[in-house]
């Protein structure tokens, strides 16, 4: 029974709907899945990631974003705007266009990936990304939910980046250039608003932590956070 919330849940975000229902209808869902602040060895550091889609049963239009601000200005944000068609039960395809409006020079890339609901409740977002100059880049993030009563609910995940040649320019190198693992414990006050506390590690690989060396930055973090996630 643990688990019924959750699988709903995915299902609403799946857009599948029961065989035999006529109607379709147009439905719509804003969810912020981190707004937190993190103590970070160079201050605190204000960090979101959200996304909202519209449609119907098996078609849907999907905006992301993500981003990192630290001393009042921008270092890390991206937008997505995607088509999602449903494909399985619980299964969407997404291809669209992701904008990297920070940092600077601005990259564009074609997205193209998957994203559901995995065996044993794992969630996947999986994309590949095809950018200018011949340049590609890959993303996984997997998460999982554990229940220990029905608002108070332990998540761990772990995120990974990987690109196919350096970008100097934005600190890029090729290879896995990132990890991110995180752990965070919420508690729903309602099922749509539930505030949270953790702890967030993560470290730069390869020619990215050289490109952050030679900058004076670091290439790993271990940071306590705080923050909230909602939806609606």
């Amino acid at each position: 029974m643990k688990h019924i919330n959750k699988v709903l849940l995915a299902l609403l975000f799946s857009g599948n709907a029961v065989a035999g229902m006529s109607d379709d209808p147009f439905l719509f869902m804003l969810k912020v899945d981190k707004l937190e602040l993190r103590d970070a060895d160079d201050g605190t550091a204000l960090v979101w990631d959200a996304q909202a889609w519209a449609g119907k049963d098996l078609h849907k239009l999907w905006l992301k974003t993500e981003g990192e601000r630290m001393n009042a200005e921008t270092e890390e944000g991206s937008v997505e705007l995607l088509y999602s068609r449903a494909i399985a039960p619980f299964w969407d395809l997404q291809a669209g266009w992701r904008h990297d409006f920070r940092p600077e020079p601005n990259r564009d890339w074609f997205a193209f990936g998957l994203k559901g609901l995995a065996p044993y409740l794992f969630e996947v977002d999986a994309t590949a990304y095809v950018g200018e100059s011949g340049r590609m880049a890959a993303g996984l993030a997997v998460e999982y939910e554990y229940m220990f009563t029905q608002k108070l609910i332990l998540s761990p995940e772990l995120e990974m980046s990987f690109y196919s040649k350096d970008d100097e320019a934005v600190g890029i190198g090729s290879g896995l250039s990132g990890m991110e693992a995180g752990l965070r414990l919420r508690y729903e006050i309602v099922r749509e608003f539930a505030p949270y506390i953790g702890v967030n590690w993560w470290r730069k690989f390869g020619n990215t932590a050289d490109y952050a060396r030679a900058e004076g930055g670091k290439v790993d973090d271990v940071e306590f956070v705080a923050g909230f996630r909602l939806w609606f």
